[in-house]
């Protein structure tokens, strides 16, 4: 089976730098990726949290796609309570319109944050899931100029008037939302970092009821998991006790840390929290070029997806991209891209 590989950019700040540095390097990121030959790049939406620069993805998105060619962006994802509706059909029919054939509307119901903070971006929101559901019919009907008759978007149109409209994700990490991605048609991703159980369960039950829909005849997946690879051992093994400290960190309640090895290289863990952390490491893969490849294999043979999407934090910007790099060459995406799309011409 050959496997898609995506990039997820949460923005991350190192310890010592900032947001402006990040977001550099997220330009530098999208273009490195698009040369790689990964298949499309998305921006995460999180809000009040000081190690993270992203809080605005169509912002984002509306740059770095024009800093490239041929890779797709979209949001992993919009998380739509927080939102109008109307305002974010049009920002992305707007990238749409910029950007034809290459932009994806990932959308969640998760708060991208606390929830005062979720309160303050939308007064009216209240958390009420069946509002949700009523959210990605109306999103649904204004990214198709559907005028439906009693509804609002009866006399509504989101503008600009297009020929296209943007792929319609749904994210999960729950496995609720599968069955809400099925019955509109929706594709479906699932946030194996945020919760390493269920996932393959969930995509199983996403395409045993499945309607098919414009947009999507058939089910489309994929699965999200943080991955840091390297040649090199000690990068490795520094890297793996970062991501350990920093999913336990979050379980403490301290979620606006980025230590550096030196740090947390003498952290202790109760017996309890060594529990968590061999739970939490199923959340990532670290590891040399093969078993990195080994077990990005394994995930999707695990999850049945074509489809890996992969965010990775590390200690540089030198080696966060060289292993996007290394995985790259592993699975030799760019000549991957170079078939697909000679055979699209033909």
């Amino acid at each position: 089976m050959s496997i898609k590989l995506s990039v997820l950019d949460q923005t991350p700040i190192r310890k010592g730098s900032n947001a402006y540095e990040t977001l550099q390097e997220s330009i530098l990121l999208a273009k490195l990726a698009d040369q790689l030959g990964f298949t499309r790049y998305w921006l995460s939406e999180h809000h009040n949290m000081a190690t993270l620069a992203g809080a605005a993805p169509e912002v984002l998105i509306a740059r770095l796609a024009g800093e490239t060619t041929r890779i797709r962006f979209g949001s992993g994802g919009i998380m739509l309570p927080n939102h109008s509706t109307l305002k974010v059909a049009e920002n992305f029919r707007l990238l749409e319109a910029l950007y034809p054939g290459r932009i994806d509307l990932g959308i969640g119901r998760a708060p991208g944050g606390d929830r005062l903070t979720a309160s303050l971006l939308n007064p009216s929101n209240k958390f009420d899931p069946q509002e949700y559901v009523q959210q990605i019919m109306d999103l649904k009907g204004f990214l198709a100029t559907d005028h439906a008759p009693g509804t609002i978007r009866e006399k509504v149109t989101a503008i600009p008037d297009i020929g296209t409209e943007p792929d319609l994700w749904m994210l999960t990490s729950s496995g609720e939302s599968a069955y809400i991605a099925a019955h509109f048609g929706l594709a479906l991703s699932f946030a194996q970092f945020i919760n390493p159980l269920g996932g393959p369960e969930a995509l199983e039950v996403y395409k045993e009821r499945f309607k098919p829909s414009a947009q999507f005849s058939s089910p489309q997946t994929s699965v999200g998991i943080f991955v840091f690879c390297s040649d090199n051992e000690e990068k490795v093994m520094r890297m793996q006790a970062i991501m350990d400290y920093r999913l336990i960190s979050f379980e403490r309640g301290r979620i606006d840390l980025s230590p550096s090895y030196d740090e947390i290289k003498s952290e202790r863990y109760t017996p309890s929290e060594l529990v968590r952390l061999q739970h939490n490491r199923q959340r990532m893969i670290v590891g040399n070029p093969d078993q990195v490849k080994q077990k990005i294999n394994q995930l999707a043979r695990t999850f049945d997806t074509e489809e890996v999407v992969i965010a990775t934090f590390a200690e540089t910007q030198q080696d966060r991209f060289r292993s996007y790099e290394l995985i790259a060459k592993q699975f030799e995406l760019s000549l991957l891209n170079t078939v697909a799309t000679s055979e699209a011409k033909v």
